[in-house]
């Protein structure tokens, strides 16, 4: 496995790879966990050489005290990257992903108008800025994303089809905990009390799922009682539980008028945020 610390070695060893293979691509913040492995064991399903970035990026971030939280733990991450089987692990500076300060901004078909974007003013327009800038410097076949970050996954779709960039978006399912949590590189920040009953969102995702079936509570009546469940917990405080349409991120409001739907919600455990999702339909 070769580690690239500068863009300039990324270069020149994207330069040896023959034409003829397909590349994989999986940008990550680090802080590694299975989740992140999952998604490198995917990409040699579908890939001959498998390129995994690990950048912590600015631009994503709309509250600069998570920014300088946000875990770094680059020498353990490209062990556990070794040992994975990556090819090229890529860790940039700032100045190689922003020579300049990059003032793009992008149409993200309204896909942002629910869930993190009114919460996280600024944050995927963040996301297309990293995630467009590192396809145009590896200019992989396939992009690999886990679907814990639901909304992010559909916006990277979208943006990446209307920018008619060749790469195939492949989803990934979330890995989890066995009590449940989704993993997050975020998770290692909670207090050990806080570890104790994260699962509680998961299982009342589940819980809801059932009763969705059931068709007894309305969308909004849903939302309010897992709400009011997970808030039961005085460790859990619910920043948003929404119910939307899994194509175009719209709000539901009737369980007969969509085909695909999906529940999305953040915690805050303290000060650390979580978030998760579950099918419903």
């Amino acid at each position: 496995m070769v580690i690239c610390y500068s863009l300039t070695h990324l270069q020149r060893e994207l330069s040896l790879i023959s034409d003829n293979y397909k590349t994989g691509f999986v940008p990550t913040m680090g802080a590694l966990h299975q989740g992140h492995i999952s998604l490198v064991k995917r990409a040699h399903e579908l890939s001959d050489k498998v390129i995994v970035s690990i950048f912590v990026n600015p631009t994503q971030f709309n509250n600069p005290l998570d920014l300088e939280r946000y875990p770094r733990t680059v020498e353990e991450d490209c062990k556990r990257l070794e040992e994975a089987g990556a090819d090229i692990v890529f860790v940039p500076t700032v100045g190689d992903i922003y020579p300049q300060k990059d003032e793009r901004m992008f149409d993200l078909g309204g896909l942002d108008s629910v869930g993190e974007g009114p919460r996280r003013p600024g944050h995927f327009n963040g996301v297309a800025q990293v995630v467009t800038r590192l396809f145009d410097i590896v200019k992989p076949r396939y992009a690999y994303f886990g679907e814990k970050d639901f909304q992010q996954l559909s916006i990277i779709r979208y943006f990446t089809k209307e920018l008619n960039y060749p790469v195939e978006i492949i989803s990934c399912p979330t890995i989890r905990e066995e009590d449940g949590l989704a993993m997050s590189s975020r998770n290692m920040l909670l207090t050990t009390e806080q570890r104790a009953v994260a699962p509680l969102i998961y299982k009342t995702l589940k819980m809801a799922r059932e009763r969705s079936q059931a068709q007894i509570l309305s969308p909004d009546e849903l939302c309010n009682w897992v709400t009011g469940e997970i808030n039961s917990n005085s460790m859990l405080k619910t920043e948003y539980v929404e119910i939307v349409n899994s194509l175009t991120l719209r709000l539901v409001k009737n369980w007969n008028d969509h085909e695909q739907i999906q529940m999305c919600v953040a915690v805050f455990a303290g000060s650390v945020r979580l978030i998760d999702n579950i099918k419903l339909k």
